[in-house]
C-alpha cells in the first residue's frame, strides 16, 4: 500500500528568501524520493510566495517544481492544491498544464478509512479584521479583473514586494508560536466545527508556519503542518499512522 503525504507553505520564489533556489531544489528532490511511494500529494496552500495566472502569461520561475509536480501526475500520482492567501489567483494553468486539482475551499475526504478535513487555514476562524479585509480583496473577482489590466510588469513587481514586505514584518516580529488550545484560532476552529461533524478524524491546516499535532478526542486530532522555508515538514499517512516529519536531505526516509 502506497503513502499519502500532505505539504504546505513553501512560498516558493519569495524575495525575502535568500536560499530560495536552494529552497526549491530540496522541495523537489522530496517529491522525487516520495514519487514511487505515493498515492496522492495534498499541497495546502501557499506553495508559490505570488503566483498570477493571466490568459497567456504565467509568472516565470518555479521551473524544476512544475517540472517534478508534471511527472507526478504523468505516473499517475494525484496532487491536490488547495489555494493559500499568496496563490489565489490560480485560473486553469495548473490543472491543464500539470494535471494537478485545484481546491479553492476546504475539502472534507475519506482517505484510506479516515476522515479528514483539509484546508489551508487562512479563512478558518482568524480574529485580524487586517487579515479578513484582504483576504476578501484579493479573492473579489471585480477587484481581480481591474488588477489584470495593469502591465505585467508592474502587477507582477507588485504582487512580489507586497509579499516580500509581509514576510519581512513577519520576520521580524518572529513567527507567532502556538497560542495555547484555548487561544489557537485554528484548534478553536476545528473544535467547534467538529461539534456538528463528528465524523472527522483529522483537521489537517498550514498557513501558520507551526507545528502542532493535538488531541481532540479518543478519535479526532488537529494537525498544524509547519512550513518548506525553515522546517521542511510534511506529514506521511500509510493508511495506520499519521507522522510528522521534517525532511533532512540523507537522513530522512519519506
Amino acid at each position: 500500500m502506497k503513502n499519502i503525504y500532505f505539504i504546505s507553505d513553501a512560498h516558493l520564489g519569495s524575495w525575502a528568501v535568500p536560499h530560495r533556489r536552494m529552497q526549491e531544489r530540496r522541495l523537489v528532490r522530496f517529491l522525487d524520493e516520495i514519487k514511487n511511494k505515493a498515492d496522492a500529494v495534498y499541497m495546502l496552500g501557499d506553495m508559490f510566495d505570488y503566483w498570477y495566472e493571466y490568459k497567456y502569461v504565467v509568472p516565470k520561475g518555479y521551473t524544476r517544481f512544475l517540472g517534478k509536480v508534471s511527472e507526478l501526475t504523468d505516473n499517475g500520482v494525484e496532487v491536490h492544491y488547495f489555494i493559500g492567501n499568496h496563490d489565489v489567483w490560480s485560473y486553469g494553468y495548473l490543472e491543464r498544464e500539470c494535471g494537478v486539482s485545484i481546491h479553492r475551499e476546504p475539502v472534507t475526504i475519506e482517505l484510506k478509512g479516515k476522515m479528514f478535513y483539509l484546508a489551508h487555514g487562512d479563512g478558518a476562524g482568524d480574529p485580524s479584521f487586517r487579515f479578513r479585509f484582504l483576504r476578501a480583496f484579493f479573492r473579489n473577482r471585480t477587484c481581480q479583473f481591474l488588477f489584470s489590466l495593469l502591465p505585467t510588469r508592474w502587477s507582477m513587481y507588485m504582487g512580489l514586494a507586497w509579499a516580500r514586505h509581509s514576510m519581512l514584518r513577519h520576520q521580524q516580529k518572529g513567527i507567532e508560536p502556538y497560542f495555547g488550545e484555548d487561544k489557537e484560532y485554528l484548534v478553536l476552529f476545528a473544535k467547534d466545527y467538529l461539534k456538528s461533524h463528528s465524523e472527522i478524524n483529522v483537521f489537517m491546516f498550514g498557513h501558520r508556519h507551526i507545528e502542532v499535532d493535538q488531541s481532540l478526542s479518543d478519535n479526532c486530532r488537529v494537525m498544524i503542518i509547519g512550513d518548506w522555508i525553515e522546517k521542511f515538514t510534511y506529514v506521511v499517512f500509510d493508511g495506520q499512522t499519521i507522522c510528522m516529519k521534517n525532511y533532512i536531505e540523507g537522513e530522512t526516509e519519506p
